[in-house]
């Protein structure tokens, strides 16, 4: 973070959109203030175009009369029934209140509102670093307003709430979530008393709705170091409530002195490995959901251990639930993830022995175009600390690398179809839809991936005929015509 002076901090508010901002407020003898989260990413570097602006009275009006002076390319709106507006101009977002004090009733999030003050409106912000505000007046230009010392927690790194934190989250619970978020994003730590508080109140979650819970847990998932987020999630208690079946994850069973890894601790080390190389939100939830059924699949069989066997493809079938339950996308996005925990064992399985053409090109046909994203989940999944295991692997999935780019430069199986489909097939043979229709469909699809023939119509069409003859399917002959 940096440290601003006075005069600093007063000259990082000399742009249009604040002087025009201050002379409206200073118009309608208003105070004014910018509020949250624009004043705390100034002080930590962080770009920031919403702008939160508090004043003391109606903040409707303050937003429609400086929309006024902005002229046509402001857009205006306004949410009568939140009490808020917000103005849109040139890529800049300002969102408009009153200073409010709330109250809670105990199975509700939604609060009674009055009017109040600023530090009123502050002591109802989450935590100390959101509560300063900078005074947009003339008269105080560029004043920082800090009752809670949010400058104080900003350079020691530390997440606290401005009230009794039980205060702050029963009142509003997914507040809980934007703690762990908020110091999972910035790299911060939850204040002692906050985090208990945190454990206290966290069945208070089941009242928030899971739109909303998973929007905070994507922000968590596209931190930098998402673990941070999860072990807090997991240390708090919350993550059993929001997220039973990755908390099931957690712990280690030893038997006769055997014990298999944690699989919960490998699953964010996976998670953590797959965000140094994308930024992407599905491959990171594929990544957390790789091993998800690993506790429904766990045995234990006295000569080989711990076993998990198809953990993978019952993996698969609970993806669609737990998106469902989390309110994510039930679309290609959820049928990405699923393809991804399904197959994520097969490159793993292809590396730990002999690299055949035949196995890869099975992998490229079934995998098809996410083939890049399953070989990056899969090597994020290798954090084995044997380094001798870990790079042979490493080695191995190389090899599938080249080998993935050869068979796909050669046979072109990457979503391929074969070459004659089950229409003509019926047309060759004079065959209604049938099992015989299906099983030479399959046996071109087998032989071109089995690399038997090419992947060529000449060559699928001759192996077609061979196997109808083995299979006694004759080819009709041709109606006759009419002698004349």
């Amino acid at each position: 973070m940096i440290n601003l002076t006075p005069e600093e901090l007063k000259q990082c508010f000399n742009r249009d959109v604040f002087r025009t901002l201050s002379e409206t407020a200073d118009r309608l003898g208003l105070e004014c203030y910018v509020v949250g989260g624009y004043v705390r990413d100034l002080f930590l570097e962080r770009p920031s175009k919403d702008i939160d602006v508090v004043v003391a009275g109606s903040g409707i009006e303050m937003a429609k009369a400086f929309g006024a002076r902005l002229g046509k390319p402001a857009k205006v709106t306004v949410f009568k029934n939140f009490g808020t507006a917000q103005v849109k101009y040139k890529g800049i977002e300002v969102e408009f209140v009153g200073a409010r004090k709330e109250s809670y009733q105990r199975g509700s999030r939604k609060p009674i509102v009055e009017d109040g003050t600023l530090q009123d409106d502050q002591l109802r912000r989450d935590f100390t670093i959101n509560a300063m505000a900078v005074c947009l007046n003339s008269d105080r230009f560029g004043e920082l307003v800090d009752p809670f010392n949010g400058m104080a927690d900003l350079k020691e790194k530390t997440i606290r709430t401005p009230l009794d934190p039980d205060v702050t989250f029963s009142d509003d619970p997914l507040r809980m979530m934007r703690c762990i978020r908020f110091a999972t994003q910035l790299g911060f730590y939850i204040d002692d008393a906050t985090f208990d508080s945190l454990s206290r109140n966290r069945e208070r979650i089941t009242i928030v709705s899971g739109e909303r819970i998973a929007d905070e847990l994507n922000k968590i998932i596209l931190s930098p170091v998402p673990s941070k987020g999860f072990i807090d999630l997991e240390r708090s208690g919350l993550l059993a409530v929001i997220f039973p079946e990755l908390h099931a994850l957690q712990g280690i069973e030893v038997r006769n002195g055997r014990g298999h890894k944690d699989n919960f601790y490998h699953t964010i080390e996976v998670l953590d490995n797959i965000g140094r190389h994308t930024g992407d939100l599905w491959l990171r939830w594929a990544a957390l959901l790789h091993d998800i059924a690993k506790p429904v699949t766990k045995r234990w069989e006295p000569r080989a251990g711990w076993t998990f066997h198809n953990h993978n493809f019952i993996g698969e079938k609970m993806v669609p639930d737990i998106f469902r339950k989390m309110k994510l996308p039930m679309n290609e996005k959820m049928r990405y993830v699923q393809r991804l925990v399904g197959l994520h064992m097969r490159p793993i399985a292809i590396a730990d022995e002999e690299v055949t053409d035949s196995a890869v090109r099975r992998l490229l046909f079934e995998a098809g175009d996410d083939i890049d994203d399953l070989m990056m989940l899969c090597e994020a999944d290798i954090t084995s600390r044997n380094s001798e295991r870990k790079e042979r692997f490493l080695n191995n999935f190389r090899l599938v690398r080249r080998k993935l780019k050869d068979i796909e430069e050669k046979d072109r199986v990457r979503n391929f179809q074969p070459p004659i489909d089950g229409g003509e097939i019926m047309a060759i043979f004079g065959l209604e839809p049938c099992r015989e229709v299906g099983a030479l469909k399959s046996s071109i699809k087998d032989a071109i991936l089995d690399g038997i023939i090419p992947n060529e119509y000449e060559a699928a069409y001759r192996y077609m005929m061979e196997r109808a003859e083995k299979m006694g399917i004759a080819v009709p002959p041709p109606p006759q015509t009419a002698a004349h």
